[in-house]
């Protein structure tokens, strides 16, 4: 007669709690941030990115595409994007992939420059951003 051990119930209710957390996080995940297993990156929106104002956590973050003017960039890396936090630029880059970093969450892409306005907004804690100038 064979009988299940404490360490297989044991195995058997952890594997189960944890595949149903894993359903609830990816199911209350946005749209915007679900990643496919079998890429890892963000769902692109394929009409490019939407242009934004408002206010988040007290701060004022605005995006657009930047207009016809010099950039600072020759046109890489995202520079025909603004983005604003309280008037100050915000210097964001668009990766390879199609996800967007910018000079202050650099090692957590995300995928627009709306995400990465917020992403910025919640790392500086309130603290003012600096201008970004090129020495």
């Amino acid at each position: 007669m064979s009988r299940i051990t404490r360490r297989q119930a044991l195995g058997a209710a952890v594997g189960a709690a944890v595949g149903t957390a894993g359903v609830a996080l990816v199911g209350a995940a946005p749209a915007a941030d679900r990643r496919p297993a079998a890429t890892g990156h963000p769902v692109q929106d394929h009409r490019g990115p939407k242009a934004f104002d408002e206010v988040y956590l007290g701060r004022r973050i605005q995006g657009a595409p930047a207009s016809g003017g010099h950039t600072g960039h020759g046109g890489h890396h995202g520079a025909d994007w603004t983005v604003r936090v309280d008037g100050e630029e915000l210097h964001v880059m668009r990766n390879a992939d199609g996800t967007w970093i910018s000079v202050i969450t650099h090692y957590e892409p995300v995928a627009s420059p709306h995400a990465a306005a917020r992403a910025a907004v919640r790392e500086l804690q309130g603290a003012h951003l600096v201008p970004f100038d090129h020495v």
